[in-house]
């Protein structure tokens, strides 16, 4: 049976944009060395290290920023294929952390080194600094009106200069391309002729990047729960909104049939849109319909409906949501959304006719909160953005394989169809039948598939998917990036 499955964000927005993306024409990178020492403790097992790149990869005489890295060795050197490059998306999960989990199966670990670096702009590679008295007064992630809409776009352009002039020349270069280039760096300092990678949520975002730029590099890429850089304006709102009501039809069929969920017998469509209600009279204690609407899209990751169902009971009996933590708005390195989704919008009028158009395909939840989020900070971003919405353009590329649940609350299904179509034939689209996001570790069949493909290079057949498990009661609703929330006492960190 599967492990609990990984709590990874996926917060990201778009609007049009229609770049053409060529495969890089750059050569060879230089094999730069990267200086590995054993981890500080707790993980003195592992190696970590620094690579240092520039900032501009179109300016390699200009300022630079130190990655850093961590390493986790194969554990049979005799039967060691290669590296592993590993990324856990977010975006901005510390995927040097990622890399010290042991997340994948005794085989892949046996056979590969795990090796994980935090993206530039993250964690301990040049994070995005900020000032948390200015950040702490962000405000609410609805907008009801113009006024409302100015005063954020206000907030968002102070907010993007303080956070620019604590984090140094890296803040306007963190879009997914530089990222790319970076993991072919980090690919031959560890002198590896090609890649072979996983990356889930945004992750997928860097391995479209460099399927792109270097489509005669990849040896193996796995792209779990995937996000489509194809989706801009309308069709973006629409689509995340359609996502989220996705899981929570699924969630009322589910609780129909489950005698152990709290709303088991009940009208949850009825109860569910008197929480709304509620909490838009300001009736639940604080809690906006935004966070509402976030027991359902957090609940949904791990997934952890027999929680949420408990914590709606307890919101329609008046009860404090206590214990359960009741949802809150998710705090990520926005610059680097920014710097891959065309977020802005010209007036309220606008905003208003997205929310219609979402809600008339999500009923029940109207919008996806993420997406609210992510669109307010990117509100005064500049343009032309480094990396904007485009199809996808990939030639040349080995077997890519394409891995989603069949619900997933930010990542829905019909997002890796598109992707897996703007592959084309190279790639190859599994499908878990469950819920949740993030598929590698669901169930013995999705490890197997993606472990042979990782291993011995054999996808599975076009369409092929992978049958649900049974949901574990025990699951809690949690914030989707608490499953790798920044630890200083258990992070991997260089010996001094």
């Amino acid at each position: 049976m599967r492990k609990t499955g990984p709590l990874l964000a996926a917060a990201m927005a778009a609007l049009v944009g229609l770049t053409a993306f060529t495969p890089a024409q750059a050569a060879e990178p230089d094999a730069a060395t990267i200086e590995w020492a054993a981890c500080a403790s707790p993980r003195e097992r592992y190696e970590c290290g620094t690579l240092t790149v520039p900032v501009d990869w179109k300016n390699p005489a200009g300022p630079t920023v130190d990655l850093f890295l961590s390493r986790q060795r194969a554990t049979d050197p005799a039967a060691r294929i290669g590296s592993l490059l590993v990324n856990p998306g977010g975006p901005g999960l510390s995927g040097a952390t990622f890399a010290t989990f042991d997340f994948f199966s005794p085989e892949v670990r046996r056979r590969f080194d795990i090796v994980g670096f935090d993206v530039r702009g993250t964690a301990d590679s040049n994070r995005v600094l900020c000032s948390a008295d200015l950040i702490a007064q962000y405000p609410d992630t609805f907008i009801e009106n113009q006024a409302e809409l100015d005063h954020w776009r206000d907030f968002s352009s102070r907010a993007r200069a303080d956070c620019k002039s604590r984090t140094g020349p890296v803040f306007e270069h963190l879009d997914s391309v530089s990222v790319a280039r970076d993991m072919d760096a980090v690919r031959a300092a560890l002198g590896e002729e090609k890649v072979t990678y996983y990356g889930i949520s945004y992750g997928t975002m860097i391995g479209q990047a460099y399927a792109e730029q270097f489509p005669h590099r990849i040896r193996a890429m796995a792209l779990d729960s995937v996000v489509d850089h194809s989706a801009g304006g309308e069709r973006y709102f629409r689509d995340t909104a359609a996502h989220v009501q996705d899981v929570f039809d699924a969630f009322v069929k589910w609780c129909a049939g489950e005698t152990r969920c709290a709303l088991h017998g009940k009208d949850v469509r009825a109860i569910w849109a008197r929480l709304k209600d509620r909490a838009e009279r300001g009736e639940l204690g604080g809690m906006s319909k935004a966070q509402v609407l976030r027991i359902i899209f957090n609940g949904s990751y791990a997934p952890a409906w027999y929680s949420a169902a408990e914590q709606i009971a307890r919101l329609d009996t008046s009860a404090p949501p206590a214990p359960l933590r009741a949802p809150g708005d998710i705090h990520f390195p926005w610059q680097l959304i920014c710097a891959d989704f065309d977020m802005r919008i010209r007036d309220h009028r606008e905003y208003a006719w997205q929310l219609r158009r979402a809600k008339a395909v999500a009923p029940d939840m109207e919008f996806n909160p993420s997406t609210l989020t992510v669109n307010s900070w990117c509100l005064s971003e500049p343009r032309p953005i480094p990396y904007p919405q485009h199809r996808l353009r990939v030639r040349g590329a080995p077997p890519i394989l394409v891995v989603n649940s069949r619900h997933d609350p930010i990542t829905g299904r019909a997002w890796a169809v598109s992707v897996a179509r703007q592959i084309g034939r190279a790639a190859r689209l599994l499908t878990y039948e469950g819920v949740g996001h993030g598929v590698y570790d669901r169930s013995d069949c999705t490890i197997s598939t993606i472990d042979r493909y990782l291993i011995a290079l054999k996808p599975p057949a076009y369409r092929a998917s992978c049958p649900a498990v049974p949901l574990e009661p025990s699951t809690q609703v949690r914030e989707p990036q608490d499953f790798l929330r920044r630890d200083l006492t258990d992070r991997p960190t260089p010996r001094h």
